[in-house]
């Protein structure tokens, strides 16, 4: 288990990564990540966007719905 200790960055607060925690959540200086509510109350800091990947599957939906629409505009 990694902690962290929330420090004053400006007028705001903020946690600073180590390498090793930048390297198990694959991210570099300046990406996003996402504080989320787990199922079990909790909260999750991941690099993953649950928004991009509702819209994604919308898109991947209407994909598959209109497959033959989309295969004539392809042309």
């Amino acid at each position: 288990m990694l902690t962290f200790k929330v420090t004053t960055v400006g007028a705001s607060s903020g946690v600073i990564l180590t390498k090793e925690a930048m390297a198990r959540l694959k991210v570099k200086k300046g990406d996003t990540l996402y504080l989320t509510e787990a199922p079990d109350g909790g909260y999750r800091l991941t690099p993953y966007d649950p928004e991009f990947a509702r819209q994604m599957a919308l898109a991947e939906d209407i994909m598959h719905d209109d497959r033959e629409v989309l295969r004539a505009l392809a042309k």
